[in-house]
């Protein structure tokens, strides 16, 4: 395994900071693009993003951590974003997201003060009983994607125009 806090932590940080930079100021062609119906766009990434931060990971690490009780997760509507669509600017949708995402970091590190901590179990309504560590690698690894996401999206918005440059464009080949 190659879990490490800190390094969760590390990547975790960053990721508002790089959707600053990568999208803010842009036009709004770019940030409504799509690669077609039931897709979305960099904004409704960033969108979902947000949600997660309020209504996903915090609330399921709370409950893995808690003393007692019951360890089943809440639920979670991971499209929450697309039926009620948020129709702020970027610039601050991105202030949200880095705002709630700091918040988040500060409060996995005053939550998890043992490394033991990371193998409490809690239960997932659809693959049962997970760990602590698999939770936060795959909030990472959920960061990792959806930036992935927003680059693929972004590029898909120039696949004609790229002509036969596309051949050597391994954004776009799917």
């Amino acid at each position: 395994m190659n879990f490490q806090m800190n390094e969760a932590l590390e990547i975790l940080e960053r990721t508002p900071e790089t959707l600053e930079s990568f999208l803010t100021g842009l036009s709004e062609g770019w940030l409504h693009c799509d690669e077609g119906m039931g897709t979305w766009s960099p904004a409704q990434v960033v969108d979902h993003l947000i949600d997660c931060e309020i209504n996903n990971w915090i609330p399921r690490v709370k409950k893995i951590l808690e003393a007692d009780g019951d360890k089943s997760f809440p639920g979670f509507d991971r499209f929450a974003h697309i039926t009620n669509p948020s129709y702020t600017a970027i610039e601050e949708k991105v202030k949200q997201f880095k705002q709630l995402r700091h918040q988040n970091c500060e409060l996995v590190r005053e939550l998890i003060r043992e490394e033991s901590q990371v193998e409490w179990k809690g239960e997932h309504p659809a693959f049962g009983e997970v760990n602590l560590r698999e939770l936060l690698s795959t909030w990472v690894v959920h960061d990792f994607t959806h930036v992935s996401q927003i680059v693929r999206v972004m590029a898909e918005r120039y696949r004609e125009d790229v002509g036969p440059w596309s051949e050597y464009l391994g954004v776009l080949r799917k």
